[in-house]
């Protein structure tokens, strides 16, 4: 690390995937050169809305011709650059391990309307999921997470927005899927980038101080957080009222001798936050979280990784490949080599869909009359 004399601040490059996209031909990385190619969307219609947020209103769709179902995420009107981007991000993310799987980009011609869509995932909201959890429910879904993850960081892209919203979990099928790239972004070492991203409660301290020459190891912190709140069935685990309070809550909790040492060791100015730097709070260890609700997910083993990426120094977090091999998984790394329990169930409907998927091409004319002459809506009539 070196410092930087414009903003003399540290210098910070991420300890793993460094040069992933430097050593990509341009055009991988390069989504402001990129064109989108939108196709049309008269093979799709629109069931019901099951979800909306800042960027976009989500909805569970069928393709007409197979019957199969689909998710159509339609786009609220925003900078070009920023749908370029979610859509290369996407396209050179496909195929990666609990990457939700991307079709195609469309638009409306007589509306103008664009949407991206996806598979379709059968998802428990997790306010109604969590809670029915065990402690080796947590490990697996967790240890999932960070395949999606360690594949995305090893693409050269972090997600920038890891939180419960954004984690699909079809409990049924054992099937996980991380969703919503919309504000991830290519990584560069030593590239200063936007520090508001991420939902409030799972923002790194790199953001909250704005630290702007972060990496993945954001995601890390994220991911800690997630964790945090369904070990201690709190949540949000960190809950601020705003940015400012949201830091208050982490350095109450992570303590302020290691807050104040980040900040210096990375030089940063914290004039607007004397209260913070000033104020004289513990580290709270870990156990002191533990009631009687929560006790079932505890482990000495899982609140040592916890304190892997809850860490204010993003360089000292587990990278996602340093954090499936810790000994919390073992149980999990067993049964994903022998293809046991958890993974012999998805296995299984992983074969089942894509069996069901090639039959449904195939379906015979006749039994598509039904879906054919149903009154759905289709995207431009949004």
């Amino acid at each position: 690390m070196r410092r930087n004399r414009r903003h003399d601040t540290v210098r910070s490059v991420a300890r793993c995937y460094t040069n992933v996209n430097s050593n990509q031909p341009r055009e991988y990385w390069d989504y402001n050169a990129s064109e989108v190619e939108w196709k049309s969307p008269d093979k799709y219609a629109i069931l019901t809305k099951v979800g909306r947020g800042k960027y976009s209103d989500v909805f569970q769709g069928v393709h007409i011709e197979s019957g199969c179902r689909i998710c159509i995420k339609t786009l609220k009107p925003v900078r070009k650059k920023k749908i370029k981007r979610e859509v290369k991000i996407l396209y050179n993310l496909q195929g990666g391990p609990n990457i939700v799987k991307f079709y195609e980009p469309v638009r409306d011609a007589n509306s103008g309307t664009k949407a991206l869509i996806f598979e379709f995932i059968d998802n428990v909201s997790f306010k109604e999921l969590y809670p029915t959890f065990n402690d080796i429910d947590i490990r697996y879904y967790i240890y999932e997470l960070l395949r999606a993850l360690e594949f995305c960081h090893s693409k050269g892209i972090v997600h920038r927005d890891v939180k419960p919203h954004n984690v699909m979990i079809d409990h049924r099928k054992r099937r996980l899927a991380l969703v919503d790239w919309g504000l991830a972004e290519f990584y560069h070492p030593e590239q200063l980038y936007n520090v508001r991203v991420a939902s409030r409660y799972f923002k790194g301290p790199e953001l909250l101080v704005n630290f702007q020459m972060y990496d993945y190891s954001l995601d890390m912190w994220s991911l800690g957080c997630m964790l945090a709140g369904m070990m201690f069935r709190k949540e949000p685990f960190f809950y601020g009222r705003d940015n400012k309070d949201q830091l208050v809550k982490v350095v109450r909790v992570l303590g302020s001798d290691s807050f104040v040492a980040y900040m210096k060791k990375y030089n940063i100015g914290y004039t607007e936050m004397k209260n913070i730097v000033s104020a004289q709070w513990k580290r709270k260890p870990w156990n002191l979280f533990i009631k009687p609700a929560n006790q079932r997910y505890i482990t000495d083993e899982g609140l040592d990784f916890l304190d892997t990426l809850l860490k204010f120094d993003h360089q000292q977090r587990a990278t996602a490949s340093e954090a499936k091999q810790h000994v919390w998984f073992e149980p999990i790394r067993q049964m994903e080599s022998e293809n046991s329990q958890f993974y012999a169930i998805r296995n299984q409907h992983i074969t089942t869909a894509m069996f069901t998927y090639r039959w449904m091409k195939i379906m015979p004319h006749q039994m598509l009359v039904s879906i054919r002459n149903s009154p759905l809506p289709t995207i431009d009539e949004l």
